[in-house]
This record gives structure tokens, sequence and C-alpha cells, in this order.
């Protein structure tokens, strides 16, 4: 049985959230958004189109209940495990365009109140997606927060998205419990990411994307004004 938890963002900074359990039967006038996100943990959109989200809750002024469900994308399936060079992953992809990419998204992170981090490897994703999952069935705010850890860690302090210890580490700061045994075992979370990549993810072009109560789509770093427009829809 999906365990289901509602959200309630209120803010308390400008660069973190906090995050209130809240049930429907307590708060029968707000309405429920449901925001299904389709994402990979290397891709910076996503992690500034989370800022965003996070921003346009805390915007919304305790109006709605929010259940958010963060579901896997994989830029590069054939990424390898062990882990490449950064910078040098990124110029052999795009080439000379990889300087003015880097610049430009250190910007965006500037103004977002972080550095924008590009020492350090990338590669696969498929663990980090294991254990987002596996938070999820702890609960979707346990959930939400790892995502952030994980992106702090990847984008901002040059932290590996396949080390084991650093997935491990960032499970722990946001109460996730049981994370390296269940890592331990390659097949754990295995069945159901690739479920979730097939039913959320096989239809998108690109990431980050968000379905909102099942019926309102957005794709890219939107900025927060773009959610709230969403979220008054369903008002």
């Amino acid at each position: 049985m999906r365990l289901k938890y509602l959200l309630n963002f209120h803010q308390t900074s400008r660069n973190s959230r906090s995050i209130n359990m809240a049930s429907v039967s307590s708060s029968n006038a707000k309405k429920l958004i449901q925001i299904d996100v389709s994402s990979d943990t290397v891709c910076p959109w996503c992690f500034v189109g989370k800022k965003n989200l996070d921003k346009a809750i805390a915007l919304s002024n305790d109006k709605y209940i929010f259940e958010i469900k963060w579901h896997p994308y994989i830029l590069n399936p054939s990424a390898p495990k062990e882990g490449v060079v950064k910078k040098d992953f990124y110029l052999n992809k795009f080439g000379p365009r990889a300087v003015q990419m880097e610049s430009r998204m250190a910007e965006i992170f500037k103004d977002l109140g972080m550095d924008y981090d590009t020492s350090g490897l990338t590669g696969n994703t498929l663990d980090s997606h294991r254990l987002i999952y596996f938070a999820g069935q702890q609960g979707l705010d346990k959930q939400h927060k790892l995502v952030e850890e994980l992106s702090i860690g990847y984008f901002t302090q040059g932290k590996y998205i396949g080390n084991r210890e650093f997935l491990v580490e960032a499970a722990k700061k946001v109460g996730v419990e049981g994370a390296t045994e269940f890592l331990e075992d390659p097949n754990n979370g295995l069945k159901e990411v690739n479920q979730e990549l097939k039913k959320y993810s096989s239809q998108v072009n690109g990431v980050p994307h968000y379905v909102i109560n099942g019926k309102h789509h957005l794709s890219g770093g939107q900025p927060p004004e773009s959610f709230l427009k969403a979220f008054q829809a369903f008002s």
C-alpha cells in the first residue's frame, strides 16, 4: 500500500524551507495539489526547478496542501558507474559551449544563493534513483528533503552522485533509515525504478517535467510565478 504524506511548506529563509505534515481531515478548506516530478539527479535545471517550486509553495501562503512525488529520469543510461571527470564530460559532450553553459549556470545558482561547482565526477545515477524511491517509502517529506540534499552535494560541493558513502550520508541527514543495507543489494528498488521510468518518464522529452493534479504540465526550470499560476488554476 502506497504511503501518502501531505506536505505543507512554510518559508524559513530564502534558501531553505521547512516541511510540516498535515492531514486532509484538518484542512478540508484547502485544495490538494499533487505534483509528480520527473528529474535526474545530475540535471542542474532540475535543481533550479526544485528551488523555484519550493519558493512558489512558500509564496502560496499556506493556501494549499501539497503532495510531491519524485520520479526517475536517466539522461545517460550508459554513464559509467565508476564516474568520469565532470568538466571533461561536459567538454566532450558540448564542446566550446560547455564554458558558456557553466558560466550561465553559475549566474543562475548565484541568484539562488548558491555556488555552482563543476569539480568532481559525474556518472551513472541509478543508485541515487533507487535511494530516492526508498526514501519515498518512508515518507514523501523525506523524499523531497533527500532530493535537496543530493542536489546540494552534487551541484555545490563536488560530491559524486554515484558514491555510496555520499548517498548514505545524504539519506542519514534527512532521516532515511536503512539506506546502507538497501543500497548493498543492487536489485533493491530496481524493479520499482524501472516501472516508474516507464510510467512517468517514457513520454517525457526533457527534464525537469512536472504534472500538477494529473492535468497541468510544465517543463524546464520554471520560475515561481509559473507554478503559482498552475496552483491557482485548481483553486
